[in-house]
């Protein structure tokens, strides 16, 4: 009975594989709109800290290509040493028009919607991209982001990322589960039921989109703020896509327990948000499912051979044609290192409800919404 189940799990996993590939195809296949209309743009930038490669990453948006743009920054402290970075690059793009808000102390959970809340009323234009402090992106970023916006039905665009790790074993590990899993089922979802929600290190939205959901105090208790951000936005007719434009996501160096802190919260909170989708990741998970069945029936070698090539299809899918990824194509032999681990810290996602963010404890309530603990 056991062999039987593990049978049917794993041929709904190849059937998965086969959906990225097709996925990915099809998001390829789209042509990129011409840049022909430039709003303004108001980019907001949340810091807390100075993370690794903070200077350049930020420096990459100072670079924008694009006829009218602003920067705003904001922190809690006005003793956060981001604001060193954030001075040397004012001074050194002096044409640039940046602006720094303190926020102060939160009073609620979420001081990432804080800042992105507090941000957006002092930002001047209708168009926003919001942005984490840990993203890298190309000088063409902002024009092939209005780009996508002519369309007046868009009301949000989310962007499909590309991991880049640092020096750390652990976060390399994590960078190879982003860009050969990760994405695959954002693109299946993409393509089975359209975009009804967000991936956050970088969204761009209309200022009125947001405003109809009821702005940012509405997602001010929930840890998966960009999910939510984009569910609601879709729910009030707004028009959700998958932006053509791939950021890069500068994930750092984090030790072992760290980084296993990082993964158990996004998968405690991605459980909370979603947690049917939650279950169905069992089918995202090809080789540790093939790896149990021949454990349980040996003579079936055959299927586990079969599944490395399906998973293999699906990873190249993702990391070659859709984020070009160079780490992958270096170090494709920790694809199974990685799917091994990722299944482990999955089952471990079904159990705790609390996390560690920044320091800080917090229980996840059922809802998807959080709290702090004293």
């Amino acid at each position: 009975m056991l062999a039987l189940i593990l049978l049917i799990l794993v041929a709904g996993s190849l059937v998965y594989c086969v959906l990225i590939v097709v996925a990915a195809w099809r998001y390829v296949s789209v042509r990129r709109p011409e840049a022909n209309w430039m709003p303004p743009i108001s980019v907001l930038k949340p810091l807390a800290g100075v993370d690794e490669g903070l200077a350049d990453n930020l420096r990459s948006f100072f670079e924008q290509e694009y006829p009218e743009f602003e920067i705003l920054f904001a922190v809690r402290d006005p003793s956060d040493p981001a604001l060193k970075v954030v001075d040397a690059l004012c001074r050194e793009f002096p044409g640039v028009v940046a602006r720094l808000i303190v926020t102060g102390e939160p009073p609620y959970p979420n001081a990432k919607v804080y800042s992105l809340g507090r941000m957006t009323e002092e930002a001047r234009h209708e168009l926003l991209v919001m942005s984490d402090s840990d993203i890298r992106v190309t000088r063409d970023m902002l024009q092939i982001i209005s780009a996508e916006f002519q369309d007046d039905g868009v009301a949000l665009a989310t962007c499909p990322y590309r991991a880049v790790p640092g020096p750390s074993p652990w976060s390399t590990l994590e960078a190879i589960g982003l860009n050969t899993e990760f994405l695959g089922g954002v693109l299946v979802a993409r393509m089975l039921d359209g975009m009804k929600f967000a991936i956050g290190p970088t969204i761009a939205a209309r200022k009125k989109a947001l405003e109809r959901i009821g702005g940012f105090d509405r997602l001010k208790d929930y840890l998966a703020e960009d999910f939510v951000m984009g569910k609601l936005v879709a729910e009030s007719g707004g028009g959700v896509i998958l932006s053509s434009y791939v950021i890069e996501h500068r994930i750092g160096s984090q030790p072992f327990s760290a980084n296993l802190r990082h993964r158990l919260r996004w998968n405690r909170s991605t459980r909370r948000s979603r947690p049917w989708g939650y279950v169905g990741q069992v089918f995202t998970n090809p080789l540790p499912l093939a790896l149990l069945l021949v454990a349980a029936q040996p003579a079936w070698l055959k299927i586990l051979a079969i599944t490395v090539l399906f998973r293999a299809a699906a990873a190249i899918a993702v990391a070659a044609w859709v984020l070009r990824d160079p780490l992958t194509r270096r170090l494709w032999w920790l694809i199974p290192v990685q799917d091994i681990a990722s299944f482990l810290v999955w089952l471990a996602g079904f159990f705790g409800n609390r996390i560690v963010w920044r320091g800080r404890k917090y229980y996840l309530e059922a809802d998807g919404t959080f709290e702090l603990e004293e």
